[in-house]
């Protein structure tokens, strides 16, 4: 082999350099076509004057919020319930808030008829439920926990309220476990129910197959399944105390025997109702249970729908996170056997946290105007099932599209605020701009930098959380202050 003269490498080099600089000179930002595929190059202009990150100021914004919580003490029952377990703290309220809910008159009117509600719970020892809908910026009960213990502790209740038959998302709120017999069955992603009765929580678990309505079941064999719940001493105060428990099941249409063990030791035996419809068994305890076991038997599992980990009364605040949703899914539930589970559960607002997994994929205006009256379509199927009951619209938080290396806010968040807004206030709703409570536009980095967000730029850390959650509380809270405060 021939040595390599001195002069050749530098000289290679040289050549490849100036062929790079050749191509950035003469590439312009709308880069080349070729075939199907487009190619893009650093421009001229950008190598000497590269972008720069823009950050919003948020300063103002994220100071002073008070995310604190308070333990306040835990009524305790020794002797079997008395009815008085979910007493609120209370404290003061203020009128002034950063942000506010959006609403027109039918919305403020409609706002007003749940206050009227909440106002009673505690006096009259009632119990109501919030359900928090949302996308994967809520799930596994963040930002639902913070705005629970914030309620409850003004307003009265203990629990978490709604878990998942089987849970798959990595919460502080409760504790579970269950039998590799258990799958899970979603209506907005995954494996779905030919039934499509999943309750309200849009989940349901079995641990049998489903089966047509004609198979012979005596050619099926006995199976089981068991599901274990109990309280976590990470939650909040007021999420890990409760004394009523619930299980709620549907389409259970052959013999299924239930035992309920305590640390162990069988406390409950039932058969389940074999009609159908929609079920709930409920469990009082003078106390918080030790760990519940569920035991099920049978040859055909019914849908679990959920439990509810309540306390005697006062507001119920569900999480129910739907990773990848963009809140399209309550056309998908069957409404037979969901609109009875929301009546049980009494069900008087209806908080919808979505729009985050569709932004990214909007080119043009009329996607987003198609979007919102989609979604408009998934407010009014809520309300039909819930009469009565008020609907808050959270929008998006803002979100960044990484740009040759800048962190951008996607070019149709925005106009996605702006339409959901308007479909939740046409709907008699109000509305809840986090985008905007942010900081607006390029607000991301700035809380990705100071440690309140993620590194891919969507979602909360559990401090951002805990502040955007603040926010929407005072936003709420404020609007009961000030109706609270022209009727006394």
């Amino acid at each position: 082999m021939k040595p390599v003269r001195p002069y050749v490498i530098p000289l290679f080099v040289g050549c490849i350099l100036a062929a790079l600089f050749a191509v950035t000179y003469f590439t312009t930002d709308a880069g080349w076509k070729v075939g199907s595929v487009k190619l893009k190059f650093l421009t001229f202009e950008k190598f000497i004057r590269p972008n720069e990150q823009v950050k919003a100021d948020i300063e103002e914004i994220i100071e002073d919020v008070d995310t604190s919580m308070v333990d306040d003490p835990m009524i305790q029952h020794i002797n079997g319930s008395n009815g008085a377990f979910g007493a609120p703290t209370g404290g003061e309220i203020s009128e002034n808030a950063s942000t506010e809910l959006q609403m027109n008159d039918v919305g403020k009117q409609n706002l007003i008829n749940f206050f009227k509600i909440l106002d009673g719970v505690a006096a009259n020892k009632q119990k109501i439920s919030i359900l928090h809908y949302g996308d994967s910026q809520i799930e596994g009960d963040r930002m639902t926990n913070f705005i629970r213990n914030r309620i409850q502790n003004q307003f009265g209740g203990f629990g978490p309220g709604l878990v998942p038959a089987t849970n798959v998302y990595s919460t502080i709120s409760f504790k579970q476990s269950y039998s590799e017999s258990f799958k899970r069955f979603t209506s907005f992603g995954g494996e779905k129910l030919s039934s499509s009765k999943y309750g309200v929580m849009a989940s349901a678990s079995r641990f049998t197959k489903e089966y047509a309505d004609s198979i012979n079941i005596d050619t099926l064999t006995e199976s089981k399944g068991w599901i274990e719940i109990e309280r976590s001493p990470s939650a909040y105060s007021r999420a890990r105390e409760f004394n009523n428990v619930k299980m709620h099941y549907n389409d259970c249409k052959s013999p299924v025997k239930l035992n309920v063990y305590e640390n162990g030791a069988l406390i409950h035996e039932e058969q389940l109702k074999t009609d159908g419809a929609y079920h709930s068994i409920k469990l009082n305890f003078p106390k918080t249970p030790g760990k519940l076991k569920f035991e099920f038997i049978g040859k055909v599992s019914p849908n679990i729908c959920a439990f509810s980990l309540e306390g005697d009364y006062g507001v119920q605040v569900s999480n129910i996170g739907m990773r990848g949703s963009s809140g399209t899914v309550f056309g998908r539930m069957n409404q037979g056997t969901a609109k009875p589970m929301y009546a049980e559960l009494n069900t008087k607002l209806v908080i919808m946290q979505f729009g985050g997994n569709s932004v990214p994929f909007f080119k043009d205006s009329s996607e987003v105007r198609n979007f919102a009256s989609y979604f408009k379509g998934q407010i009014q199927r809520v309300q039909s099932m819930n009469p009565g009951a008020m609907v808050i619209v959270i929008g998006p938080s803002d979100m960044s599209d990484n740009n040759e290396g800048v962190y951008e806010t996607y070019e149709y968040l925005p106009y996605c605020v702006a339409q959901m807004r308007k479909v939740a206030m046409d709907s008699g709703g109000a509305f809840w701009n986090l985008y905007a409570a942010m900081g607006g536009k390029n607000s991301m980095p700035s809380w990705v930098e100071k440690g309140l967000a993620g590194n891919d730029h969507i979602h909360f850390s559990n401090g951002g959380a805990k502040i955007a959650s603040q926010k929407f509380y005072e936003a709420f809270v404020a609007e009961y202050a000030k109706w609270k405060n022209n009727n006394n």
